[in-house]
């Protein structure tokens, strides 16, 4: 067998509009597993909010891993360890927030199976948890708050707005930091040199495979880094124009089962 590991983005790619695994999906998928491939979820969820994703799949009983933070914490699903983490330096902190609330945006991050803010009413942060399925946690003080070790930030808000305080973040952290969108208002705020591929290659020397063994599918621009990297990289036909262009091939949309048709294609035919 060609392909030994199948590395999937969630929202956009696994799950449809819903944010559902169809059923038609969630059988290829263990069908591919019963054969020895081992499936990896690589999200810029917390791993609170891939979990009942990996529990659906069967993960942990057939050795799965879930790459959480874009790459920011990689662990192994069948015993739960931690195999590697990249935190966010504390010191940058009070900048995020100072942007966060200049612009009137809500800043969160995460502890445990909580959504950390100060606004907990904001649109955009409800998104997020409803997203992730976790509960939102009221701070008063988000510096006082986050006193533990996080492996991210996000700074939600209005799209056109974002837009421009991304350029202006950027521009101040490029050589310290992340800082890209994973959706339109939704700022991701990450360790310097995160990203699904940088962690994936992580994964594959722990595990003994190599990146010719690998497919990996996503639609989104946090995706583009794996779908170069893989051996065989695969966008989908609802992923932007920038991945489309740089995937080996182009599989149905994440509404027609997009991940199925792929994995019948080069695993199961």
């Amino acid at each position: 067998m060609k392909y030994k590991l199948l590395v999937l983005d969630l929202d956009g790619t696994l799950t449809n509009k819903q944010k559902k695994i169809t059923p038609h999906t969630k059988e290829t998928l263990l069908k591919i597993q019963e054969q020895g491939v081992k499936i990896v979820l690589a999200s810029g969820r917390p791993m609170y909010g891939i979990a009942p994703l990996a529990e659906q799949l069967e993960l942990q009983k057939y050795e799965g891993y879930i790459l959480a933070y874009n790459g920011g914490e990689i662990i192994d699903w069948k015993t739960k360890e931690l195999m590697y983490k990249n935190l966010l330096d504390h010191d940058v902190l009070p900048y995020l927030y100072e942007c966060a609330k200049k612009n009137d945006f809500a800043i969160v991050t995460y502890d445990g199976e909580y959504v950390l803010t100060e606004k907990p009413d904001d649109e955009y942060v409800l998104k997020e948890a409803l997203l992730n399925v976790m509960k939102i946690k009221k701070v008063d003080n988000f510096l006082d708050a986050v006193k533990h070790p996080i492996a991210k930030c996000l700074i939600v808000g209005e799209p056109t707005r974002l837009a421009e305080l991304e350029k202006e973040m950027y521009e101040h952290l490029k050589d310290r930091m992340g800082v890209f969108r994973s959706e339109p208002y939704f700022l991701e705020l990450v360790p310097k040199g995160i990203d699904k591929a940088q962690s994936l290659a992580v994964l594959l020397k722990e595990i003994g495979l190599t990146r010719e063994e690998m497919i990996a599918i996503g639609d989104g621009f946090n995706d583009l880094s794996m779908i170069q990297y893989a051996g065989l990289g695969i966008a989908m036909a609802n992923a932007q124009e920038v991945v489309k262009e740089n995937a080996d091939f182009i599989t149905l949309s994440n509404e027609e089962d997009g991940v199925a048709y792929a994995a019948e294609k080069f695993i199961l035919s």
